[in-house]
This record gives C-alpha cells, sequence and structure tokens, in this order.
C-alpha cells in the first residue's frame, strides 16, 4: 500500500516539477532569442531586464485571457488520461505559448508595421476558436431533451455554429485537420500525436493574444512581459495538473461548457472584430 501510494505522488510530482523545468529552459531561450536579435540592431535593442512591474503585467494580462486554453487542456486531459500524457501536454502546450511568443516578438522586432500580418494571425485564431466552441457542444447536449429554454438554447448554438462551421470548414482543414474530433474527446491520441496537437493550438491561440499585446510593447519591456507570459501559462499548468480529475469533472460540466462554448464564440466574434480594426487602419 505504502508503494502504491509512493508511486502515486512521484506520478504527481513529476509533472509538477517538470513544468518549473520548463519555465526555467524556456526563460533562457527566451534571453538567447532577443540577444540574438538585438545583435543584428533591428533599430532599438530590447534590454534584457526581467523588471517585476512588467513581468506582473503580462502575468495578469495572460491569466485574464487563458480560459480558451483552460477549456482546451481540460478537454485534451479528459480524452487522454494518465501521467505521461499529461507530460506530453506539460511540455507541448509550453512550446507552443512560447513558439508563438517568440514569433510575434520577432515580427515586431524586425518589421515593425506587422498590422498586415497580426490580421492574418487574428483571423486563424478567431476560426480556431469557432472550432473549439463547436467541440463544446456534445458536454451539453443532453439539453436537446430538456426543458424549452435549455432545448431552444442549445439548438440555436449546434444551427449556428454548424452553419459556421460549413463556411470555416475549407479554410480550418487546411490548417488544423480533424480539430473538432480530437477536441470533443474522440480521438485518443499516443505520445508523439499528443505532444504535437497539444503544441499547436496553443500556438495559434498565443498568436492571437499576443496580436492584442503589441500595443503594450511600446511602453513596457518585451523581455520582462513575456516572462510573464511564460509564468502565467506555468502558473495555470500547475493549477490544471494538481487535480486532473477534478478538473476533468469542471470541464465536462454541462454548464461550465455552456459557458466555455459562450466565451470561445465571443473571443472568436472579438478576433474577427479586431482583424476588421486592423484592416481599416491599413494605408495601402
Amino acid at each position: 500500500m505504502k508503494h502504491i501510494d509512493n508511486s502515486k505522488a512521484l506520478q504527481q510530482i513529476v509533472p509538477l516539477v517538470l513544468t518549473v523545468v520548463i519555465l526555467a529552459v524556456l526563460t533562457v531561450i527566451l534571453y538567447a532569442f532577443i540577444l540574438l536579435i538585438d545583435l543584428f540592431h533591428f533599430g532599438e535593442n530590447i534590454v534584457l531586464i526581467a523588471r517585476p512591474v512588467d513581468i506582473m503585467v503580462g502575468l495578469t494580462i495572460y491569466l485574464k485571457t487563458s480560459i480558451d486554453f483552460a477549456i482546451f487542456m481540460g478537454r485534451l486531459m479528459s480524452a487522454n488520461p494518465g501521467w505521461k500524457n499529461r507530460i506530453a501536454l506539460e511540455i507541448g502546450t509550453a512550446l507552443g505559448n512560447a513558439l508563438g511568443t517568440l514569433v510575434v516578438i520577432a515580427i515586431w522586432i524586425i518589421f515593425k508595421e506587422v498590422e498586415l500580418l497580426l490580421a492574418l494571425m487574428v483571423f486563424l485564431a478567431a476560426l480556431v476558436l469557432f472550432e473549439l466552441a463547436h467541440g463544446g457542444l456534445e458536454h451539453f447536449g443532453s439539453w436537446e431533451s430538456s426543458n424549452l429554454l435549455k432545448r431552444h438554447t442549445y439548438l440555436f448554438l449546434h444551427h449556428f455554429l454548424d452553419a459556421v462551421l460549413k463556411i470555416i470548414d475549407p479554410v480550418l482543414k487546411r490548417i488544423m485537420p480533424d480539430l473538432s474530433a480530437k477536441m470533443q474527446g474522440k480521438a485518443s491520441l499516443n505520445w508523439k500525436q499528443l505532444f504535437i496537437f497539444s503544441m499547436s493550438i496553443p500556438f495559434i491561440l498565443g498568436l492571437d493574444d499576443f496580436a492584442g499585446y503589441v500595443p503594450l510593447f511600446s511602453v513596457i519591456n518585451v523581455y520582462g512581459f513575456a516572462i510573464g507570459v511564460f509564468l502565467g501559462h506555468t502558473i495555470l499548468n500547475i493549477a490544471l495538473f494538481i487535480s486532473p480529475s477534478r478538473t476533468i469533472v469542471a470541464v465536462r460540466n454541462e454548464y461550465v461548457s455552456f459557458l466555455g462554448t459562450l466565451a470561445f464564440i465571443a473571443l472568436g466574434f472579438y478576433g474577427l472584430f479586431e482583424v476588421t480594426r486592423i484592416l481599416s487602419t491599413l494605408r495601402f
């Protein structure tokens, strides 16, 4: 019995320690990445000083905009249980989030005038958000045979998202094939597939989030801000993995899934609004 308890404790501790190790590694990579870009002198160099205020800004903004990631993680944990899969999820999502962050920083540093690229990134992220919204419908599918309000709410959302997906599928399938099935928990993935998939979504969502962060780069230090984003991702990962079973139950809850679907739809529309706003300011 004691051996079993120690084994369970080890399976809990290893992924949590790994989360902190990944944070340290990504911070070193960020430092080296910015140092390398500064060597080419694309305008004003970024100061490699991690001020607490910049870190806190990045941390706060990330945690306030991370509902999409939390729901995404909960669904993947539900479809792919086990501590080894947790490690794949941790490494994959951390790398995906970091890669999206580094890409936007590089674009911002090198090109400065990145409105068109940002519009494209936000547009693609908005399409993914609508797909994620559709993937949550099955978790409150019982509403179809429930009372009048729930039934009409469910049917309205289902018909609306079905119509949206018919429009966006030709584009989205070229980027993320079989996304819907994986998000609904119908596809159990092997370790390698889970790692690659768990990296791809945070990368796209990270592009979307960071596209909205770019205006801040003129008033705060990018290096400290990015560390704050990495730290926020780590804290969220730890919170999710401290109790995977509770996370899975929470995400599968019909009301949580309903609110998550609404949140994804709202974020998707906000992304499209941002695309329109960015394009309206362009001068050709």
